[in-house]
């Protein structure tokens, strides 16, 4: 928790507060490479603020500017928002039972959610349910807001100190200030969706950095194997080529990241079909790149250090563990299929959170 507290109240969490409120507005190469480099440290850290900034990013799109000055404040003043999401029961990822239903000047929530990451530790929680009409909304939920139950039960392999647990919202009433239509935001052609995404991408990129980092440490301080003729690991042609076929891949996926990032930052800037479905493509490319990598890199850094590498006190499995856990999320395979019907046949990606 120190280390969380640390790190929003350096300020990183507020930079994509537009200028126009106050904030530093940088760029999504920026953001992306803000959080590849954090995760590269602790990818739980890195992941945490993704539905935060997403959030920042839709209260742009949707809200009015009279909830735009409120929240931004709270943002720039180190507020946390966390989130209320998805749900383990749900028919898929983008359906929710959870309903929020309007009476005069408020709204009630009532439903259950899971992978709430960053719920436990947040200021403000962000709720999405459906409307009669099935449109979701979005309800900026106090986090000590009566009804609300934040439920720290995720023992997930990886990703351990996310806190991306569970919520259950018995009748919680908030007024319509802070509720916001989040379903506007994929009407029409927003950068939305490739923003939540490239922030993924980011978290793996990171993983692959770190484990990187870590191979080249290790395999210096591994024994050269006995048909090498070498004196140190760091002689072994196999190592050093290993190494080298590792360094290319993971300055690659930087590159396609921030590419993603530039194809954001144009969306952002002249919003429509063609510079929408851009973004998201360059960002699948970056999303199907990054978890590869990551996985990649974080078992090669075993195959590269030697068997003294698994032993308990260097607690290198943490990469592959954090790279298998968050690779999961939006899986890539479906983002191959997304790639290739459009380049093929020229079919743009639908609009949602996980493109």
């Amino acid at each position: 928790m120190a280390e969380l507290d640390a790190f929003s109240a350096s300020g990183l969490w507020g930079i994509t507060v537009p200028k126009a409120y106050g904030g530093a507005g940088v760029s999504y190469v920026t953001v992306a490479e803000v959080i590849k480099l954090i995760s590269a440290a602790d990818p739980s850290l890195g992941q945490i603020p993704q539905n935060h900034l997403g959030i920042v990013d839709i209260l742009q799109q949707t809200a009015s500017e009279a909830q735009k000055r409120h929240y931004f404040e709270k943002v720039l003043a180190g507020y946390r928002f966390g989130n209320a999401f998805s749900e383990a029961k749900s028919r898929n990822a983008g359906t929710f039972d959870t309903q929020i239903r309007f009476h005069g000047d408020t709204a009630q929530v009532d439903g259950e959610k899971f992978y709430c990451t960053g719920a436990l530790f947040a200021h403000i929680v962000p709720t999405v349910g459906n409307n009669e009409h099935g449109q979701a909304f979005i309800a900026l939920l106090e986090r000590d807001a009566p009804g609300l139950s934040v439920i720290d039960n995720w023992d997930g392999f990886g990703q351990r100190t996310t806190a991306s647990g569970g919520v259950t919202l018995d009748g919680v009433t908030v007024p319509l200030s802070a509720v916001i239509p989040a379903h506007e935001a994929f009407d029409r052609p927003t950068a939305h969706g490739p923003i939540s995404q490239i922030i993924q991408a980011a978290v793996d990129t990171g993983i692959a950095v770190g484990a990187l980092e870590q191979a080249k440490l290790h395999a210096r301080q591994a024994r050269p194997w006995i048909d090498s003729q070498q004196d140190h690991g760091w002689q072994d042609p196999f190592t050093i080529a290993g190494i080298g076929d590792l360094q290319w891949r993971v300055h690659g996926t930087e590159a396609i990241l921030a590419r993603a990032g530039r194809a954001i930052d144009l969306a952002l800037a002249e919003p429509n079909e063609d510079t929408v479905a851009n973004a998201s493509l360059i960002v699948a490319q970056a999303k199907v790149l990054s978890a590869e990598t990551a996985l990649l890199a974080s078992s090669r850094l075993f195959e590269l250090a030697g068997t003294r590498s698994v032993t308990g006190k260097h607690n290198l499995d943490r990469f592959w563990r954090n790279a298998r856990t968050h690779t999961l999320h939006d899986p890539a395979r479906w983002k191959y299929h997304l790639i290739g019907n459009f380049v093929l046949n020229g079919v743009k990606p639908a609009r949602h959170a996980w493109n």
